[in-house]
């Protein structure tokens, strides 16, 4: 009785005009309250009455960062397992299944087996040994992936649903950038490694021959250049027989593949070191390509030298340790490389 008298009692409320104005009938014990207009968000969404979910947007800004976390620890597993060079082919839609077969697997293994970090660090690899870095390596690129689409999908489905302010898109259209981009850069980071991998293993043979042309005088035969007297090309280059007697034994030869391999090496050094200038390095990478263009070219002036002045010796001894600075300058960019992200 009495809760049903209170409800349906009319309360007379004095209007702010004072003492001695008509009063203000309202129905009911409380008016409600009008609707006060919220300032917006810090994240950029806007808010209002019916407006989109703040929470949401936030949850999926931090999803994202703790999905990139992710991926830095990941590949950072992946570099310390050496892992990275083992899928010698990219594509963004191809590869996103791993090999299911026994011979499938002898394939991906067989071109992994072309390049130079396997003829040079991993030559003694069995298949089982491969597999474990190949899969490292495919759950980094795949982890890649999902970053990317569980950034850009809910970015347009936010701009299209209208969630997202004028500054905000800002924000979003630059981060989809990044991440566009990223896959690129990526494919020209390996590109390099593999290329590094490479010069390393030429300016190795390189040396390796200028041993024989130690060994066996023939500094001191031709000593022109480029031409090997009035021939690019001298007629006994192959006057020792057997033929194959000629690559450790005849002098001209020797020295012959000494500077085909020197030319060959400085020409990759070159080639190194313009591709470099394509892709954002760190300062200490960038150090070490430059110091490797400038330690080959001081190499090929010295070798250049001690073949045209007859060969001095202390010319000569200063050419076979500029040999071993190039060699180490190559090992110097190649573990420099590996500790750039992907």
């Amino acid at each position: 009785m009495l809760r049903a008298g209170l409800l349906g009692a009319r309360v007379l409320l004095p209007r702010r005009g004072g003492p001695g104005t008509p009063a203000q009938e309202v129905s009911g014990l409380l008016a409600p309250r009008p609707a006060r207009a919220l300032p917006p968000h810090r994240w950029g969404v806007a808010i209002a009455t019916g407006a989109p979910p703040v929470r949401l947007v936030g949850r999926w800004l931090v999803a994202c960062s703790g999905a990139v976390a992710g991926a830095v620890v990941l590949g950072g597993v992946t570099r310390l397992t050496e892992s990275g060079l083992s899928m010698v082919d990219w594509h963004l839609v191809r590869e996103m299944k791993p090999p299911r077969t026994q011979q499938e697997w002898e394939s991906e293994f067989q071109k992994y087996q072309q390049f130079p970090e396997f003829k040079i660090l991993n030559h003694d690899m069995t298949l089982t040994e491969f597999k474990f870095i190949w899969y490292m390596e495919y759950s980094h690129r795949m982890w890649g992936r999902v970053v990317g689409l569980a950034y850009i999908l809910p970015a347009v489905y936010f701009w299209r649903k209208g969630w997202l302010s004028r500054p905000m898109k800002g924000r979003v259209l630059a981060l989809c950038g990044l991440v566009c981009f990223q896959l690129p850069e990526t494919h020209q980071l390996l590109r390099l490694r593999r290329f590094a991998h490479g010069t390393a293993g030429l300016i190795f043979l390189t040396a390796l021959s200028g041993a024989f042309v130690a060994g066996l005088d023939a500094g001191l035969v031709y000593n022109s250049f480029p031409k090997m007297g009035e021939r690019w090309i001298p007629d006994d280059l192959l006057s020792f027989s057997p033929v194959l007697g000629n690559v450790f034994e005849n002098p001209t030869t020797v020295q012959f593949n000494h500077r085909i391999l020197g030319v060959s090496s400085v020409t990759a050094v070159t080639a190194l070191y313009l591709l470099s200038r394509k892709i954002p390095l760190p300062r200490r990478t960038k150090m070490a390509v430059a110091s490797l263009l400038a330690v080959a070219y001081m190499q090929v002036g010295l070798g250049i030298s001690t073949l045209l002045l007859y060969v001095p010796t202390p010319l000569a001894a200063t050419h076979q340790s500029g040999s071993l600075a190039l060699l180490t300058m190559a090992l110097w960019l190649m573990n420099e490389l590996r500790r750039v992200p992907k």
